[in-house]
């Protein structure tokens, strides 16, 4: 792979000032199954999203099922580490006809309507007052679609992603989610893992896939990429906008990369984190400027866009048996609480939910 992006770096990347964590994390709650014989591997966290207001959040995953939490629920006043049990602190949960890979709430909703994509391919939408599914959508070929989107606008729109080659944009009005474009980012139809319309008033929609590309489209024309950004070596599994100017993806090859939308150039690589072969997620705290993601060494990585090494790290505690695999960190979600103040909640593959509090350190401990 050339390496002709990475030197084009903003200033602050080529002097000699060090990462530093100006905040301070802490573990307040770990969420578990560990009172039940069956948590295993199928409890595996696949998603965690929280909603508009911040105060709720949804996870899925291999379990077939949405649970649902408060955050308060979750956030208990406690000396110590809290340790809760899955089954008492989720408010209700909704069984899905399938396992898991993609949620996402649906805007203009006021939480009310949380959009799912499954494994069988199947893009579904859940009225959460009446637990029910409300919109049903398989046009992926039966081939599992790994991500979901909705656009920002008016009228808002649906775009998902799936392993059958295509990113399908789609009008959630109509019952049938009548198809508004299909476009094939990869010549050879590689599998679309990630999709995110620009949240920010621009009229791109973009697509990470296996082929080591990220794409972004115009809304308005889906039919050639605008851009192309070309420089991971393995596949493209998340892609998030970070402002106006920037998005950050994450590829199998074990990094995250900070991209200019503007000319598709390379700002900044950060590595650290292991990952090879699964979804780990990642997730953007735009206000802070910091970014999350998983690890296969089962650890949370905590990165601020302004360096490429970690700020901070912390182990998720072994619970599988001897011998068994190694779980990993499998997914991370951050949410602001005010200018100083964030949670950041992280997902295992053995179902292990942790969750921190970051509060920004005084500038005299910076």
């Amino acid at each position: 792979m050339s390496n002709s992006h990475d030197h084009q770096q903003p200033q602050a990347e080529t002097t000699n000032e060090r990462a530093r964590c100006e905040w301070d994390f802490n573990l307040r709650t770990t969420v578990s199954s560990s009172s039940s014989p069956n948590a295993t591997v199928s409890d595996s966290i696949g998603v965690i999203e929280f909603d508009p207001s911040d105060s709720v959040f949804a996870t899925g995953g291999i379990a077939r099922k949405i649970r649902i939490y408060n955050i308060k629920s979750v956030l208990v006043d406690h000396p110590v580490v809290a340790v809760l049990d899955h089954s008492k602190v989720c408010d209700y949960y909704i069984c899905t006809p399938a396992k898991l890979s993609s949620l996402k709430w649906k805007p203009g909703t006021s939480g009310r309507v949380l959009g799912s994509g499954d494994y069988d391919g199947v893009v579904m939408e859940y009225d959460l007052e009446k637990k029910v599914p409300i919109f049903e959508r398989d046009e992926h070929g039966g081939r599992r679609v790994w991500s979901v989107d909705y656009s920002k606008g008016d009228p808002v729109l649906g775009a998902s992603g799936s392993d059958d080659g295509t990113m399908q944009m789609w009008d959630p009005r109509c019952d049938d989610g009548k198809c508004v474009s299909t476009v094939q980012p990869s010549a050879s139809r590689s599998a679309v893992c990630c999709v995110e319309f620009h949240p920010f008033g621009s009229q791109l929609v973009a697509a990470g896939c296996a082929d080591k590309k990220a794409y972004a489209y115009d809304v308005r024309k889906m039919v050639d990429p605008v851009l192309v950004f070309d420089g991971h070596r393995k596949t493209v599994t998340y892609i998030r906008f970070l402002d106006v100017d920037t998005l950050v993806t994450a590829g199998t090859d074990g990094c995250l990369k900070l991209w200019n939308v503007n000319d598709s150039r390379v700002i900044r690589t950060y590595k650290g984190h292991v990952n090879n072969r699964n979804f780990v997620g990642l997730s953007a705290w735009r206000h802070g400027g910091l970014l999350g993601c998983g690890s296969e060494t089962n650890q949370v990585f905590v990165y601020d866009v302004r360096w490429g090494e970690p700020v901070w790290v912390h182990d998720f505690e072994p619970v599988a048996a001897a011998g068994s695999e190694r779980g990993f960190v499998s997914s991370v979600c951050w949410r602001r609480v005010s200018e100083d103040e964030c949670t950041l909640v992280a997902g295992g593959s053995d179902g292990l939910l942790h969750v921190f509090v970051g509060k920004k350190k005084p500038l005299s401990a910076q």
